[in-house]
């Protein structure tokens, strides 16, 4: 069972433009409203380029597959949350797991959970799933990459909510010789400072971004 230590979504707000009830003078200009930044769609899927230190890596997002963890992954990309973050646990033939950020300060601003989605997808090679802790609503920033087809997850709440559709074989060359040696309590205190020391041959990524 994938299990991390730590436990996390924050809600979009968004800004509502209150039009003038009265009409401007025609010596008046009407003021522009501000263009609004363009959000993610509601449905639909969109892609993740990992600029990893093996190569890239780009998954592609379902939102069908798992709305809640969906949002709350491009929430973490845009916030830059996964930059320099390491893949700290390493389980041959099963997964690979990263989402502890490299500051602690940036871990702790996303301290909260987010809540369960269904499982609708089976977590077969190559989808990308939050992990948990076994309890009810436990997802936070943590996420693992499926190394084989592991349906004995899709049970315990892991919901699949994307797809790697391009650079698996850099997935595969990811460096697991510490296997799950690093200690995530410490990650989440000290971030890259602790892994840097004790397992400096991590690889990591070096930057997720929304294509």
């Amino acid at each position: 069972m994938i299990r991390p230590r730590a436990c996390l979504i924050t809600l979009l707000t968004s800004l509502l433009a209150l039009a003038s009830c009265s009409s401007p003078s025609s010596n008046e200009q009407k003021a522009e409203t501000p263009a609004q930044p363009a959000g993610p769609p509601a449905t639909g899927t969109y892609k993740v380029l990992l600029a990893t230190s093996k190569g890239d890596v780009t998954i592609e997002v379902h939102r069908d597959w798992a709305p809640i963890g969906a949002q709350h992954f491009y929430d973490l990309v845009q916030d830059g949350f996964y930059n320099n973050a390491r893949f700290f646990r390493y389980v041959p033939n099963f997964v690979i797991q990263f989402g502890l950020a490299a500051d602690p300060k940036e871990t702790k601003k996303w301290d909260d959970n987010i809540k369960d989605d269904d499982v609708l997808q089976t977590n077969r090679a190559g989808t990308v799933s939050f992990a948990n802790t076994g309890a009810k609503n436990s997802r936070a920033t943590q996420v693992f990459f499926n190394l084989r087809s592991n349906q004995s997850l899709d049970t315990s709440g892991f919901a699949p909510f994307a797809q790697v559709i391009s650079g698996m074989d850099v997935v595969e060359k990811i460096y697991g010789g510490y296997g799950e040696q690093p200690d995530q309590d410490a990650i989440r205190l000290q971030g890259n400072a602790y892994l840097l020391k004790s397992y400096p041959r991590l690889d990591y990524i070096k930057t997720a971004k929304i294509l």
